[in-house]
Formats: C-alpha cells, sequence, structure tokens
C-alpha cells in the first residue's frame, strides 16, 4: 500500500475510534433477532402488506423470503431519473424470482442543478440532500425490510440516499443506478457557445439549440460533474456491482444489471450465509478509497461536502487535510470534461471503472480487501459486465488504456498529484479543483472586486470595468447565508476574460459546481462571511493572493490590519422567502461548515462527542 493512504486511513481510524464504535453498537442493536417484520404486531404486519398480492402476503406472513425496500428518487422532468420508472418492475420480478418480495418503500425528491442553476430554487438544492437522507429514513422506517436498493443518480440525490441508508447501516443496500445519456453536442464547443452568448455574439436561440444538443436524452448529463462523480464513488466503494456505473439506460444490459442487483441483495441479507450489511461496506477503508478515486479522476468538487457529510453518518470524521494528503498521493489518470474534452461514454469506451481500478489497485493507492456487495472485495470490480446469448457474466477489463488521451497508463498520468487542492491562508480554508485549470491559470495575485450576489457580474462585465486582474470575492454565498448555492452562472464571463490575456481568480464561500472549470476558484471558503469570517473584513482594492500551486490563500493585510477591520454584516432576508426557501430557516440556523459537510442532521452526536 500506498504510505500516505495507509497514513491517512490509519489517522481516520484514530481520529474516529469513539463515533465509529458508537455507530456499530447502534447497527448491531438495531439489527436484533431474525426477521423485522416478525417483531411487529400483527397490526402494524397485516398494514405493511395489505395491498400485496395473495402470494407475497403469504410469504411475509411466514418469514419465508427477503422484503426487499424499493427507494426511488423516480420522476419524469429529469432526464438522470426519468429512466428509473422501469425498475420497480424488472427488481420485484427478480426478487420473485428468489423467493421474496419486492415493495416500493418512499420517494424521494430529486431536484435538477441544471434546471435551477442561477435561479432561487438553487437556494434549496444543497440542503436538498439532507431532505432526501430524511425522506429515506421514513421510506424505511416501517421496519419491514431485509435489503434496500436505492434508485438514484445526481448531485444531492446519491450522497442524500447513502446517508439516510446508514441510519438504517444493518441492513445490506445496493445502489442502482440508470446511466448517462448517449454523448450530444461536444463539451469544448458547448463551452465556446456560452462564452460567445456571454459575450453577446450570438443570441438566446443559438444558446438553446445548444444546449438542447448536450441534453437531448434519457439519462444522467455526460460531462464529469457530481451525477457522474457519485456513480464512480458508488463503484470504488463497492455500493454498485461491478461495471454498473456508466451503462448507457434502456439498454439490455442495464436492464440485466439492475435485475442482477435485486437478485444479489437477496443473497446478501441476515437471512442467508453471506450477511454483507451496508455499515459494514462503508467503513474508513471504503471512503478513503472513494476519495482517492475523486482524486485520480478530478472529480467533482461538491465531494468536499458530501463526503464529509456521508463519512459522519457512519460515524467516521474526516477532514480536507485528509483530502489534500490523499490529493498529493494520487496522480491524476483522466481526462474527462471539465478536465478535457472526452465525455463519460469516452470514459467508458476507454476502459472504465474497471481499469481505473486495476490501475489503483496496482499502484498500492486502494485497499483492496474491503467488504463490497458483489463478495469478493474490490478485485471483483476490475471485471466489467457483458451479455453473452442473452446472459449476464462478468469478465476481466482492461489492463491498458484504450485512449490514452482520455485514461492515461499509470507510467503516464496527466498529473502526478490529484485533481483537488485544499488553500489555507488568513481568509480560511477553500478547495479548488486544479485538475480543470492550466498551469499557467493556477496562481493569481490581484486586487479584490467585491460582490455579494451573483448577479452583479453581468453589469460589471457588461460596462467593461472587469477588463483587468483582479481576483474576485463573492461573499454571503455559505450554507447559513443562502443555502449555498452554485455559482456556474459565473464561469462563462470569468472565461472570456482569462481567454482575453487577464489574470483573473474567484474567491467565495459558496460553491461552484461539479463543473468546476479553467479559472481558479477557491471555493466553499470557511468560515463564511455570514458568520464573521475574514472574507467579511475585505474590502474593493485589497491584494489577494490565490495560490493552486502551494496551496494558499491570503489577503496582503497584517493580522492587525485584518482583525481591527469591521465584519461587513448583510441582511440577507430576500434570499429566505419565495420559492419555498422559507420553509428552510431551520436548516440555515442548524448547518455545519463547508469542512464539516454544510450538514444539518449531526448536531447532537456531535456534541455528545464534542
Amino acid at each position: 500500500m500506498n504510505p500516505s493512504v495507509l497514513r491517512v486511513t490509519e489517522r481516520i481510524i484514530e481520529r474516529s475510534r469513539h463515533t465509529r464504535s458508537d455507530y456499530l453498537a447502534r447497527m448491531d442493536q438495531a439489527r436484533g433477532q431474525g426477521v423485522h417484520r416478525t417483531e411487529l404486531s400483527c397490526g402494524n404486519l397485516a398494514h405493511g402488506f395489505a395491498a400485496c398480492a395473495p402470494g407475497d402476503k403469504q410469504r411475509l406472513k411466514l418469514a419465508q423470503g427477503a422484503d426487499i425496500a424499493i427507494v426511488s428518487a423516480y420522476n419524469d422532468m429529469l432526464s438522470a431519473h426519468q429512466p428509473l420508472a422501469r425498475f420497480p418492475n424488472l427488481i420485484k420480478e427478480a426478487v420473485a424470482g428468489m423467493g421474496g418480495v419486492a415493495q416500493f418503500a418512499g420517494g424521494v425528491p430529486a431536484m435538477c442543478d441544471g434546471v435551477t442553476q442561477g435561479q432561487p430554487g438553487m437556494e434549496l438544492s444543497l440542503f436538498s440532500r439532507d431532505t432526501i437522507a430524511m425522506a429515506t429514513a421514513v421510506a424505511l422506517s416501517h421496519n419491514m425490510f431485509d435489503g434496500v436498493l436505492c434508485l438514484g443518480v445526481c448531485d444531492k440525490i446519491v450522497p442524500g440516499l447513502l446517508i439516510g441508508a446508514l441510519s438504517f447501516g444493518h441492513l445490506p443496500v445496493i445502489f442502482v443506478p440508470a446511466g448517462p445519456m448517449p454523448s450530444g453536442l461536444s463539451n469544448p464547443e458547448k463551452a465556446r457557445i456560452r462564452q460567445l452568448y456571454a459575450e453577446g455574439k450570438v443570441g438566446r436561440d443559438a444558446l438553446l439549440e445548444c444546449e438542447s444538443q448536450s441534453y437531448h436524452a434519457p439519462g444522467t448529463c455526460t460531462f464529469y460533474g457530481t451525477a457522474n462523480s457519485n456513480q464512480l464513488l458508488m463503484e470504488v466503494m463497492g455500493l454498485h456491482l461491478p461495471g454498473t456505473a456508466f451503462v448507457n439506460p434502456d439498454t439490455p444490459l442495464r436492464d440485466a444489471l439492475t435485475q442482477a442487483a435485486a437478485e444479489q441483495v437477496c443473497r446478501i441479507t441476515a437471512l442467508g450465509r453471506d450477511y454483507r450489511p451496508l455499515c459494514q461496506v462503508v467503513d474508513e477503508r471504503a471512503l478513503v478509497n472513494g476519495l482517492v478515486a475523486l482524486m485520480a479522476t478530478g472529480g467533482s468538487t461538491n465531494h468536499c461536502l458530501h463526503m464529509v457529510a456521508i463519512a459522519r453518518a457512519a460515524g467516521v470524521l474526516i477532514d480536507w487535510d485528509d483530502y489534500a494528503e490523499l490529493s498529493r498521493a494520487t496522480p491524476l489518470l483522466t481526462r474527462i470534461y471539465p478536465n478535457g474534452s472526452a465525455d463519460i461514454n469516452h470514459f467508458q469506451a476507454a476502459g472504465g471503472m474497471a481499469l481505473l481500478i486495476h490501475q489503483l489497485l496496482n499502484a498500492g493507492l486502494l485497499h483492496e480487501a474491503v467488504m463490497t456487495v458483489s463478495g469478493r472485495g474490490l478485485g471483483d470490480y476490475t471485471r466489467e459486465p457483458r451479455l453473452e446469448e442473452g446472459k449476464l457474466v462478468w469478465r476481466e477489463g482492461p489492463h491498458e488504456s484504450l485512449d490514452t488521451r482520455v485514461v492515461a497508463d499509470l507510467a503516464k498520468p496527466f498529473a502526478p498529484d490529484g485533481g483537488l487542492k485544499l488553500l489555507t491562508g488568513n481568509l480560511g480554508r477553500a478547495t479548488m479543483k486544479v485538475s480543470a485549470v492550466e498551469p499557467e491559470h493556477r496562481v493569481v495575485e490581484a486586487p479584490a472586486i467585491v460582490i455579494e450576489d451573483q448577479e452583479a457580474l453581468k453589469a460589471l462585465f457588461d460596462s467593461g470595468e472587469l477588463e483587468r486582474d483582479f481576483v474576485l470575492v463573492v461573499r454571503f454565498q455559505g450554507p447559513a447565508a443562502n443555502g449555498m448555492p452554485e455559482l456556474h452562472k459565473l464561469t462563462p464571463y470569468l472565461g472570456v476574460l482569462q481567454d482575453k490575456g487577464f489574470r483573473v481568480a474567484l474567491v467565495t464561500d459558496g460553491r461552484m459546481s461539479g463543473a468546476s472549470g479553467k479559472v481558479p476558484a477557491a471555493i466553499h471558503l470557511t468560515p463564511e462571511a455570514l458568520r464573521g469570517g475574514p472574507l467579511s473584513r475585505v474590502r474593493e482594492g485589497d491584494i489577494i493572493r490565490v495560490d493552486g500551486d502551494n496551496g494558499t490563500l491570503a489577503v496582503k493585510l497584517t493580522d492587525d490590519e485584518l482583525n481591527g477591520r469591521d465584519v461587513v454584516t448583510l441582511n440577507r432576508r430576500q434570499h429566505h422567502y419565495g420559492m419555498g426557501r422559507e420553509l428552510f430557516a431551520g436548516m440555515r440556523q442548524l448547518v455545519t461548515g463547508a469542512e464539516q459537510g454544510a450538514c444539518t442532521l449531526f448536531a447532537d452526536a456531535d456534541a455528545e462527542h464534542g
């Protein structure tokens, strides 16, 4: 094993000793004795199977087979989740073939950041993760089930499903994705037209046509944002069947994988001899495996928040120092947009997850001897699924890249270190996705332009005031201020200015997105401005240095000068009402800082452990 990976793993284990022990003790207690529905009263149980077919009722009465919960993020507006409509029938048929029953236990909300980007609804996005976690818990609260299939794909949905399922970690859980849409308009061409629109050189009709050609069919968006980072994580953490992540929707292979997941979850319940509860699959080693894979691929910056919250749900404590050390130890092995021009389908064709996991295992960067839902450790995940004469089989995947422009050979990585960087200094702690930023743009030292609303940038751009070097400060965008919306709307304007030769960077206590792009962006800055973070003391014209090479972020002031200034305060009331935002007031008050996962769910547990 790579010594840095071992060191980080051991540090996390020691840091989490008490919280992890408490979590596992709760899961042991929850497992109880025998089949859970036998603990229900007759009235409880009758309510639980009242709508079932007679044969299913009999199975559930006698506890003869597994009862599998389906928790789904299906809706038919969002392309990534529309294919999930067909999954329950496929699952029920497969579970019945295993002598069990599958019940649709509950649906969870699934919103799309692509629809809400730059809109008021985006301020619900991050909090939707915790809402999904709670909805998952409600779905599983009936105590009827022996196993769970979680159906979801996109940004906050998979982390929310996993956080919620971890409260029922005594059950086996398999994640069942829908897969990416076929490739459409190339990512570089999409970015080019967006910048032309920002400059006023093409109209809305051209922009809409571009977007429609990019997002054009059922399935996940094909760039390597948070949705596809989610699928990579579920696979490398052993929560998918091998090779499941990036098979296109509505294909025979996708249907076969969905049915195979339903069959497998029946095999790994406590009713049989191969019990694989979620609490044992998601441990410190699996979480480190997930972080390493994110670094090796330049994955979504949103997982600087989500993985912290997922880990906390499993009783494990991780922080950005862990990310930073793993990033230094992990070579960058993929070029997928926004880290390159290829999309996720190109990655799959070049060797996909089987190749990536094979390379990382060979480099000693992943823990191989982990529990997975498939059965035999992470080595299983170097295989890929195929249909042979209508039968699903797994064959060893490629050991060498089939396209070194997309997936590098281990001996010749795209960069010696990973895709994410921790920035520290007198402004706090922030993260940067350096894998998407060319080396010549990673260090910017320039005067600050300070705004408190992303809408203000367009007016400045149109007026010509931005035709110079600057560091854009966008503050009061943290989780407590307004739910930490993604600020991806800034990207085209800043990209235009960078292309003109100006040195520009972004500093914000908000998020960008899973598609954080070519402009250096110090994001998730914590502590946030609303809670008195140093960003609230920055003034227009202050010189700020953003250094993605050395990992520093500082305003060129002495401690006395910075601390002697008054804190700027801002009334965010206009961001707290409308589009349902008033319903999330309690979450804005409870939410932790970005490095603690921007989470609202574990306040009591965290207080108990200091």
